[in-house]
């Protein structure tokens, strides 16, 4: 065999090896590359689904309330009525002054038992998160027993969307005219129950109320919400 062959055969074969080598060294990078690609999209999968779902911690609940809301009116009463709504929502504040005082009536008679949900869903129409401040400022309400008062008076007092909202030191003002004392204003300032705000609005939209007003009669959504249409209802829904 001539030198020329033996020098073209070795370079044959040093081209080989390299290749071998080039294609190992690729298969190995696309491996780590493939791994690390699956690291991340679980640590993003599960940064997803941190943010989807309430977090398992338990959250500060009013005393005068509950993890679903907040009742008013005697847990035996035979019918149960639920009430969503948003202390920045202009048709809740209507259902307020046209249904509210048929509510009350109907809780003082041992008729429902009334459950109020206050969430937030319209903090974009404010410039401060108003719907999770007043919500929360609720649950400082129902803790000092003065929800009813304090709910009536945000509704007779609600700003306009778009706007500040009312601010921190008003919703301290409103409570303390209908008798909030103690730690109220602590409790506002604060903010101690915004993480109950924010489950109570997470419980309600993962249950498929998607809007407010939303009033259910035990259980069955009511459409007529004017005082005669819920009277119909609750006397439709009391046990015979």
């Amino acid at each position: 065999m001539s030198k020329q062959r033996s020098r073209s055969g070795s370079a044959k074969l040093m081209a080989a090896q390299g290749t071998a080598e080039r294609r190992g060294r690729a298969v190995l990078v696309g491996t780590a590359v493939a791994v690390l690609v699956l690291f991340a999209g679980a640590i993003g999968f599960g940064l997803y689904r941190a943010q989807q779902e309430p977090a398992s911690t338990s959250v500060a609940i009013p005393p005068g309330a509950t993890a679903q809301g907040i009742p008013t009116g005697s847990p035996d009463a035979p019918v149960t009525l639920d009430v969503y709504l948003d202390f920045q929502c202009p048709i809740c504040k209507t259902f307020e002054e046209r249904t509210g005082d048929t509510i009350e009536r109907l809780v003082d008679a041992g008729s429902v038992r009334a459950i109020y949900h206050p969430v937030a869903y319209l903090d974009r129409f404010s410039t401060t998160s108003y719907s999770s401040r007043s919500s929360a400022a609720a649950g400082c309400a129902a803790a000092a027993g003065v929800y009813p008062e304090f709910a009536e008076r945000l509704f007779a007092e609600q700003p306009p969307e778009g706007g500040d909202g009312l601010s921190a030191q008003r919703l301290i003002e409103i409570g303390r005219s209908v008798g909030a004392g103690g730690r109220f204003a602590d409790c506002v300032r604060q903010g101690t129950y915004e993480a109950w705000s924010q489950r109570l609005t997470e419980t309600a939209s993962r249950a498929g109320i998607n809007g407010t007003p939303t009033v259910l009669v035990d259980g069955e959504q009511l459409q007529d919400r004017s005082p005669a249409g819920l009277r119909a209802a609750v006397e439709h829904a009391t046990p015979r």
